[in-house]
């Protein structure tokens, strides 16, 4: 049957906030629709464009409250506001995070990577039943890599954790990594802040995979948990050593069936390694264990493993000293932030930057000489806008 694309202009979904900057991290790609041959029977496909539902916009108390009484709907559209570029919506957001920061911190902050095919979807789906099941309000924050053509991304998790996703006790927000180095939603921080907000005790952070994201949600998280699989084989193929030191337990996972026996195995080889490594976080001994996701084995000697580390560290101090650690770091970053966004959206670079990239590739300028071209123009044009002022 003969496909044929949908030329339409892009439209915004109904959950997207008024006046989002084109540097929203979510947005609606045109689709494909299937047509038809002329077979008897068979009407025309429909041209009716569906209709755009919109929401009242929210005023800042409303989120405010629908947050903390961890009404669901508001806590997706509070992160939606939190996700969006848009100036107006930055400000709101900032504002509503700084009335929600006394109801924050809260939460023991777990973050999870591995692999490519390790289980780590799978792995949470299970961690997070077994939570909600012991009472305990579950968020999930899966980060999924962004096409770094399309911008796009698929955003399958909560497909991929479909008993998870349908219970009460558990929120489950995919964002798109935006194609930024190392996969992690530049509004991850802000994201976690408002689901502890909104009551949950347990925020599980799922990154892309082995990669410089590691750093990041290594930086926002108490406790780090690396998961891989046995009999993929040599074990540490693939695994960085500065990886192995960034995480608080190595994790053998799918250890069932056939595989039960390498996955033991591998579980006493990573044993034998981390004995030779600096543990991540002082006065904690890196451990390395196995599950199954599937059967559910290991599973809660997983979080007994969990919680012995939020009682060590607590009592060490170490937990409160890497929190203010974090949050230093956060404001580091944010002020990089907005120094990059500064230089590439000042009028003198965006005239400057053409030109300095088509010099780069024709090899007039060294990489070198358009970085210091680049700057030079940015100083020029800030001081002939200081000058200007009168």
């Amino acid at each position: 049957m003969r496909m044929e694309t949908v030329k339409s202009d892009r439209q915004r979904p109904e959950w997207v906030p008024e006046g989002v900057a084109e540097g929203f991290t979510t947005h609606v790609m045109d689709g494909i629709e299937g047509g038809h041959d002329g077979l008897p029977g068979m009407p025309p496909p429909s041209r009716v464009p569906a209709r755009i539902i919109k929401r009242r916009q929210l005023s800042l108390d409303e989120y405010i409250s629908g947050v903390l009484s961890g009404d669901r709907t508001i806590l997706s559209r509070a992160i939606t506001l939190v996700e969006s570029n848009a100036p107006a919506h930055m400000a709101d957001a900032q504002q509503m995070v700084q009335e929600l920061l006394p109801y924050t911190g809260r939460s023991i902050r777990v973050g999870i990577t591995g692999v490519p095919g390790a289980g780590k979807s799978t792995l949470i789906e299970a961690l997070g039943n077994f939570l909600c099941d012991h009472g305990h309000k579950t968020a999930v924050l899966a980060v999924d890599p962004s096409s770094t053509l399309t911008r796009g991304s698929i955003l399958g998790d909560k497909t991929r954790m479909e008993k998870l996703s349908s219970r009460a006790d558990a929120f489950i927000r995919p964002s798109p990594s935006g194609g930024v180095l190392g996969g992690v939603a530049r509004k991850s921080r802000e994201t976690m802040l408002v689901c502890e907000a909104a009551g949950y005790d347990v925020i599980l952070v799922e990154t892309v995979g082995v990669g410089q994201s590691e750093v990041t949600v290594r930086s926002m998280v108490d406790f780090f948990l690396l998961v891989l699989i046995a009999g993929a084989g040599d074990e540490l193929q693939g695994i960085k050593k500065g990886i192995m030191e960034l995480c608080d337990t190595v994790l053998i996972n799918k250890a069932d069936g056939d595989n039960r026996l390498r996955a033991q195995a591998a579980r006493m080889e990573f044993v034998r390694i981390l004995h030779y490594l600096q543990p991540a976080t002082e006065g904690w001994n890196t451990q390395a264990l196995a599950c199954s996701s599937t059967t559910g084995e290991g599973i809660p000697q997983l979080w007994e493993v969990i919680q012995d580390f939020v009682t060590c560290t607590r009592s060490s101090g170490m937990f409160q000293q890497r929190r203010t650690l974090q949050s230093m770091e956060w404001v580091g970053s944010m002020v990089e932030e907005y120094l990059r966004t500064s230089f590439y959206n000042h009028p003198s670079i965006k005239k400057a930057l053409p030109g300095i990239k088509r010099g780069v590739m024709s090899g007039q300028y060294s990489p070198t000489k358009a970085a210091d071209l680049l700057v030079r123009e940015y100083e020029n044009g800030q001081k002939a806008m200081t000058e200007n002022e009168p």
